[in-house]
């Protein structure tokens, strides 16, 4: 069995799996930022532990610029945190995988 990973998100796949969920976790991201690379096998984790609980997927800012913009997402990493469609909360820059647990625990519960 391999191990999940968080969605490669387009601005289809983002307005068909994002919005509509009642709780997720987007990492918007490039290949060429280094706390980005730090930051994306975490996402992937997160995408396995909240599996049937929360919609986590990822948005590569070089792909998708017109969704960065929609979001205010100057600075990456950058995880927006969703409830119902709307952002309730952001985390800029690399953080630990606890933080990360916390913020969506805090969705969940």
């Amino acid at each position: 069995m391999s191990e999940m990973q968080a969605l490669h998100l387009s601005k289809e796949d983002f307005e068909e799996r994002i919005l509509p969920a009642q709780t997720a976790l987007v990492d918007f991201w490039a290949s060429w930022c280094g706390p980005c690379r730090a930051v994306g096998p975490i996402v992937d984790r997160l995408a396995e532990q909240y599996d049937g609980k929360a919609v986590v997927g990822k948005v590569n800012i070089d792909e998708e610029m017109e969704l960065a913009q929609q979001y205010g997402v100057s600075t990456i990493p950058s995880l927006l945190f969703f409830q119902n469609g709307k952002v309730v909360n952001t985390l800029v820059g690399a953080r630990s995988e606890g933080e990360y647990q916390q913020a969506l625990n805090e969705l969940l519960s």
